[in-house]
């Protein structure tokens, strides 16, 4: 069977590339992992067996060059990386669905929740989950006596830690926020825990796996370990199944205050992790998995054969091409 992989806005993610093409020849599956990118400056892009420029996600263009590049290349599953595609692709499923490419990515509903932290916050509240306190900035500022400080700054839609502040005072909050749309969240305690879920079509949360930030670097974590924490993953999985019409790979930051057993769920990202390969290097592959519904394989799933303990240590990397496959003039 031939089952080729696109990745998305493939960027930096080199690593999660590298785990489709061994997921592939793993299972015996004829096919290549493709990379498009608005960008050829591009690690990702130029590790791929096939390198496709798209539009940005932001243009009328976007769809209609992706849809022809799955055809063209019989695309079997798409895997969107950035948060601002997923809104677009989940607008789009049933179209790539008509020419056979699976999108892995979770129903509009979903999409929403996770991309808009009020939203995010909302739907937690709503349904019960342990989480922080959050408002917006008016309120704060109109009752800043009542408020623990220092507090967490978060644009209310934004990624990868851009525009993350620690506020300590009305003045520093008013100038973090003075352009742009902001929630203010307490600090929550303990330690900060990225949990890796998979959930397959049938609304399932096959496997849920921590992994503590022990250091971030640029909003992604760089160094990480996987921790074996029987609330944690339930709670991870409950969120998960709770989702409406989550699907795929989907990562949920959780804080766990050790003295005390509290949890408190902070944000949703419905995409793979940067952090991912970590979790893959445990012993949950989510990639392998992914392509196993996909091609109607027998699944291999499981929650219970991860390693705990296993620590991650990022670093620099670099791939080499010659300047024309880039565009550049020299």
């Amino acid at each position: 069977m031939t089952l080729n992989v696109l990745l998305s806005a493939a960027g930096r993610r080199v690593a999660l590339a590298r785990i489709f093409k061994e997921e592939l020849r793993r299972l015996g599956l004829h096919g290549g992992v493709l990379a498009a990118d608005a960008s050829p400056l591009s690690a990702a892009f130029h590790d791929a067996d096939v390198r496709l420029i798209v539009p940005v996600c932001t243009e009328r263009a976007f769809i209609a060059t992706v849809l022809s590049a799955c055809r063209e290349h019989a695309v079997g599953l798409l895997v969107p990386t950035i948060d601002p595609e997923l809104p677009v692709f989940a607008a789009h499923r049933a179209e790539f669905a008509a020419i056979g490419t699976t999108l892995a990515v979770s129903a509009p509903d979903t999409i929403a929740i996770g991309y808009d932290k009020l939203r995010t916050h909302e739907w937690l509240v709503r349904h019960g989950f342990p989480t922080v306190r959050q408002a917006c900035v008016a309120e704060v500022l109109r009752t800043s006596g009542a408020w623990p400080w220092p507090l967490i700054v978060k644009p209310r839609r934004g990624s990868a830690s851009i525009g993350v502040r620690l506020v300590d005072d009305v003045a520093a909050l008013r100038a973090a926020t003075r352009n742009g749309d902001y929630v203010v969240q307490t600090v929550a305690p303990g330690h900060e825990h990225t949990v890796d879920v998979l959930v397959q079509r049938d609304g399932r949360c096959v496997c849920a796996v921590p992994r503590r930030r022990l250091e971030v670097r640029a909003g992604e974590v760089s160094k990480g370990v996987t921790v074996r924490n029987a609330a944690i993953e339930s709670l991870a999985k409950q969120v998960a199944e709770s989702l409406p019409g989550a699907y795929g790979a989907l990562n949920i930051q959780i804080f766990h205050e050790p003295s005390t057993a509290e949890l408190r769920v902070i944000e949703i990202n419905a995409r793979f992790g940067g952090g991912y390969p970590l979790t893959d290097r445990a012993g949950a592959p989510m990639a392998r998995w992914l392509l196993e519904e996909v091609a109607g394989l027998p699944s291999s799933a499981t929650s219970q054969e991860w390693q705990a303990g296993i620590v991650m240590l990022r670093f620099d990397d670099a791939i080499f091409v010659d300047a024309r496959q880039t565009g550049l003039s020299v």
